[in-house]
């Protein structure tokens, strides 16, 4: 009979060591994401390298918003607008 206890007993505790460390592996595997800096964006998107963001080279939410970024309507994104840009709204989860 106390065969049987133990035996339940360290089955149940490893099967709870098994989750917990699998839970745990799951979280810290997660990357937060950081939105790119202004001069990664130059290097990936400025296909022109002037400097600037033009709408034309653009994909994504910059270009989607392009109009409420672009506040001096010069056609260009500046660092200093893109800074002071409303941010993405996250997609909701299902």
């Amino acid at each position: 009979m106390k065969s049987n206890t133990f035996k339940t007993a360290i089955l149940v505790f490893g099967l709870t060591v098994l989750v917990a460390n699998n839970s745990f592996g799951q979280s810290e595997n997660r990357k937060e994401r950081t939105p790119p800096t202004f001069s990664e964006l130059l290097k990936e998107m400025d296909k022109n390298e002037d400097g600037k963001l033009a709408e034309s080279e653009l994909k994504g939410p910059l270009k989607e918003d392009f109009s409420k970024i672009d506040t001096d309507e010069d056609g260009f994104i500046s660092e200093k607008e893109f800074k002071k840009a409303p941010k993405p709204k996250r997609k909701e989860r299902k």
